[in-house]
Order: structure tokens, then sequence, then C-alpha cells
């Protein structure tokens, strides 16, 4: 979910916009207009600014026309699994960086040439994170943001509990916080939050990739191949999670529906989420928030990154792929990064785009362009399946009081399974 101030160019010109990637039309593009199709999932700030950029790219390439398609996130896998091999739909697609192994097996992608997208230019230009969509084929995709998480923050509830104004800068605080921030009614049940819990939210990537490796451990071997959770470092992690619900009873899976509602309705005072949020809590009428950094633990902080890419469509060829390449460079080029950002709260992708003084001095996005530096991100097989092992943890242990050592070991074995079936294939 996204939003921010309204669709301005701000400095935006189509001529940098080009500049960044030289795409020589050819000649069969001037003699007749070429269309392109680009897909997305729907997301109201994300069409806005999609839109927004393709009617800049058209009147700068009078030759291409670029209809754009969006779907249900429910729907969008199933709809781009059938349009491809049919040869139809997309010319130019998003997909979730998790998802590019079973795309480019799925022979649903095709890789980037090389001469427009050169390898060591991505390498340099690019967070880090970008590097796992390389293989020895170069870049299978780009994207045009990237995404970390931050510490969302009611100020009007930390207030009235009579808490500093500073946010929790421990896992320690953060529970002090939650509890000082709760309230239940005279029956006991919950009205106000102090912290929120479970899915849909960010919460399987804190706990993996941050509060894992916070507790002593690590999720997964250097190449991704092994899981390494599945011992107390692990537990440790699932159990200061889950205590919030089982031990403090600061939250409530399920509170309102769902973590972010319930933020946004006033209605819990911390919440962990990605940077997209932001563009949709800033639409919020009459609510006073902040943004901070991660809890950190013992001194160790961290973070996780994620990012939607643009892919080309495997059945791209002739006239229609060299206008795609050219479009793809248009909205991978810095101006179109900074109009996404600002339109979406999504960060830059490029390092020079987005650690600018001005995006790092930003109260609500500067947290978390600071939490890239201690960003982690993972090499998912199958990012669905995988993420749907959290959620079946996580019932085990709220629901059947399953020991947290026993849960995450019983998680680590199917997930280990998933792993060995994708590369034996």
């Amino acid at each position: 979910d996204h939003n921010s101030p309204s669709l301005t160019r701000r400095g935006f010109t189509i001529a940098s916009a080009t500049a960044a990637f030289s795409v020589a039309a050819p000649s069969v593009l001037r003699a007749q207009a070429v269309e392109i199709e680009y897909w997305q999932y729907f997301f109201k700030e994300r069409v806005e600014v999609m839109d927004a950029l393709i009617k800049q790219f058209e009147a700068a390439n009078p030759g291409i026309k670029v209809k754009h398609t969006h779907f249900p996130y429910a729907q969008y896998r199933t709809k781009t699994a059938a349009a491809v091999p049919a040869g139809e739909g997309p010319t130019v697609m998003q997909l979730f960086f998790g998802w590019m192994r079973e795309y480019a097996k799925a022979k649903l992608i095709q890789p980037l040439p090389v001469d427009v997208f050169k390898p060591a230019d991505i390498d340099r230009d690019y967070f880090d994170v970008v590097k796992l969509m390389r293989t020895a084929d170069g870049y299978w995709a780009l994207p045009t943001a990237v995404r970390s998480l931050g510490m969302f923050y009611n100020k009007r509830l930390m207030k009235e509990a009579n808490l500093a104004e500073t946010p929790a800068a421990s896992l320690d605080d953060y529970v002090k916080y939650a509890l000082a921030t709760t309230k239940r009614d005279a029956s006991g049940n919950l009205t106000q939050a102090g912290a929120t819990i479970g899915i849909p939210s960010q919460d399987y990537h804190w706990w993996r990739e941050v509060l894992v490796r916070q507790h002593g451990g690590t999720p997964y071997s250097a190449d991704f191949r092994k899981v390494t959770y599945a011992n107390e470092a692990g537990a440790a992690g699932i159990a200061w999670y889950t205590d919030l619900q089982r031990k403090h009873k600061v939250a409530q899976a399920g509170f309102l529906s769902e973590s972010q509602a319930a933020f946004k309705a006033g209605r819990a005072a911390q919440h962990v989420d990605g940077s997209f949020r932001l563009g949709t809590f800033r639409t919020a009428r009459g609510f006073d928030w902040g943004v901070a950094e991660l809890p950190a633990h013992k001194g160790i902080k961290g973070n996780y990154s994620s990012y939607w890419v643009n892919g080309l469509a495997a059945n791209a060829t002739g006239a229609k792929k060299e206008a795609a390449v050219k479009f793809l460079a248009f909205v991978t080029s810095d101006e179109a990064m900074q109009l996404w950002f600002e339109k979406t709260g999504e960060l830059p992708a490029r390092k020079a785009s987005a650690l600018t003084p001005k995006n790092l001095a930003d109260p609500l996005s500067g947290p978390m362009l600071a939490g890239m530096n201690d960003a982690f991100t993972t090499d998912f097989v199958a990012e669905e399946a995988q993420g749907q092992l959290f959620q079946d943890m996580l019932d085990r242990i709220l629901l059947q009081n399953q020991d947290p050592l026993a849960a995450v070991r019983q998680m680590a074995e199917a997930e280990q399974k998933m792993i060995d079936d994708h590369y034996r294939s």
C-alpha cells in the first residue's frame, strides 16, 4: 500500500530520463507505431505513477504506445502464467523479486540484453540486494524501487501513556512501550494494541532476516541452499515475537482484521512494516505517527529488503522487444525512480538516487533508507509457499501452543525439502 504528494514532475525531464540508457530506435519503430503492454498488480499509487511515466515515455517516443494493464494481486500470477506461454499478455511485466527463479524456469521471462543493461554498471549503481537478479546470463529483471522495513509508531498513544516521544530503540523497549499502550475492556477484550502481530504483514521477514540474526543465528547458508534457523537462535526469535501475544498480551493476531489496518485506525501503538506503507499512512487524516529504524537487540541492528522488478516477457521479439527494452530503460532511470519514491514511498533502487541529503533528511523515509545499510534479503525458490510455512508455524505456536524450538524445526524441515526439490529439478 502506498501514496505520497500529488503527481508533480519535480525536475523530471523526458530528455534526462532517456539519457540514462540510450537505445537506438530501429527503423521499423519509426515506420509505424508499435504497441507494447505493461502488466502489474493493482495498487492505487503504483498505477497512478506508472500512468504518469507512460505518458512521459510516449511523448518522448511517438513511435511507441504502451498499454497499461493491471489485475488484483490475488489473480496476478495466474493471469501472467496463462498469458505468456499463449503468446499473449505483457511485453514488460512486474514480478516480485522472489519469483524470478520460478519465472525464468517456467520461461515466462528472458534475460535483459547485456549491451543495454550492462551487468557491471548495475552491480555498481544499484543496492547490493538487486544482485539476486543476476545469473551467468546477466540480469533477468530490474527494479524501479526497493523496500526496507521500519517501525511505525503512534505519537498520540505514546503521549497518552506518558512515554517519551522517542520511539523504542531496542526489543526490550518495544515490549515496555507495548505494555504501557495496551488497553482492554471490562471483559478483557483488546481495544488498543501496544504492538501488532500476524499475517498479512512483513513479520515473516522481520523474524527470519532480523530477529533470528539478533538472537545469534542466521536463516540460511551463504548460498541459500541450507536452512540454518532450526536451533536456539531461531526459536528465541520466534518466542520473542509470539510472546507479544502469548505472554505479554500486548498484541493479537487478527485484531481489527489485519495489523496495518489496526495501526492506520489509530488502534495500535507500534507496527513493523515495509516502506511501501508510507504512502498509505500519509493519507490517513488526523493521524499523528512517525517512523524509526527497527529496534536493535544487544546492539545488533538489522533489516530486510525486498523489491518488485520489471522483466521482459519471454515471447517479446523484434520491434516489440526493441520498444520494450527502451521502456524498461526509461522506468529504471534516476528520474523515474525519484517520481516513484515521491508517489509511493518505495525507495529508489539506485544508490545515487536514493541516498540524497534531501531523501535522508525526510523524517518518514529517512529511517527507511538508513535501514538499507543493515538489510539482508532472501533468495527464494518459491516465495509464497515459503511464506505459508511461517503462517503455519505461527498458527501452531499461537493456536496449538507448540514449543517454539519444535515449531522452527518443523518449519525448517518443510522449507529444506522445498529448496532441495527446486535445485534437484
